[in-house]
C-alpha cells in the first residue's frame, strides 16, 4: 500500500489479500556479505545475533529497554557497514559494543567488557571497575546533579577497595 524510508530501512504498509488486515513491515538493505576475522584468524559470516546475545546477557536485570538494545545494535552495524571494508576484525566489533554499553549503563559495560577483554584475575576486573567509577564520578560531578552521583555509587556498590571483613566460624562447644 505505502512505502517509505526509515532510519533502519525501508518501512512498508501492507494488506493481506485473504482478510484485509493491515500491517507494516521493516525492511533492512542486506550488505554483501561483512566477514568478522576472529582473534585466532578464523574469518566467519556477521551474525548479528551473536552480538545481540552478548548485549542482552551483559545487560541482564538491568534498566534497559530491548528497544534501547535493538537501537545500540543498529548503530553498532550501521558505523560497520559505513567502514565499507569486507573483512572487519572482531575485537573492532567488540570496542564499538563496549563504548555504547559504557554510555548506557555501567553494570552493563563491566558485564561485557569482563568477556570481551577476556580479565584473567579479580585485580583487573576491580582495576576496570574502579576506572570506570573514577572516570564516572568526575565527569558526572561536572555536568549532573547530585542525584545522578547517587545512582553511579549504586551501581559500583562493590567494595573493591576496602578491606572485606573475616568472618570466624562458629564450632561446637565455643
Amino acid at each position: 500500500i505505502d512505502s517509505r524510508d526509515a532510519a533502519a530501512g525501508i518501512r512498508r504498509r501492507r494488506e493481506c489479500l485473504r482478510c484485509g488486515l493491515r500491517f507494516s513491515t521493516m525492511e533492512r538493505v542486506q550488505a554483501a556479505g561483512l566477514l568478522v576475522v576472529k582473534r585466532d584468524g578464523r574469518r566467519e559470516e556477521f551474525n548479528r545475533e551473536k552480538i545481540r546475545d552478548g548485549m542482552l546477557q551483559a545487560c541482564a536485570k538491568r534498566p534497559i529497554s530491548s528497544a534501547t538494545i535493538g537501537k545500540l545494535l543498529d548503530d553498532v552495524e550501521r558505523d560497520l557497514e559505513g567502514l565499507g571494508r569486507a573483512e572487519v576484525p572482531s575485537a573492532l566489533i567488540g570496542q564499538m559494543v563496549v563504548e555504547r554499553l559504557r554510555s548506557q549503563d555501567h553494570v552493563a559495560y563491566v558485564r561485557f567488557a569482563s568477556v570481551y577483554h577476556n580479565f584473567q584475575d579479580i585485580e583487573s576486573f576491580a582495576q576496570e571497575v574502579e576506572s570506570l567509577r573514577q572516570t564516572a564520578i568526575e565527569g558526572e560531578s561536572i555536568t549532573n546533579t547530585r542525584g545522578r552521583q547517587t545512582e553511579i555509587q549504586a551501581q559500583f556498590s562493590l567494595p573493591f577497595n576496602q578491606e572485606v571483613p573475616k568472618y570466624k566460624r562458629k564450632v561446637k562447644g565455643d
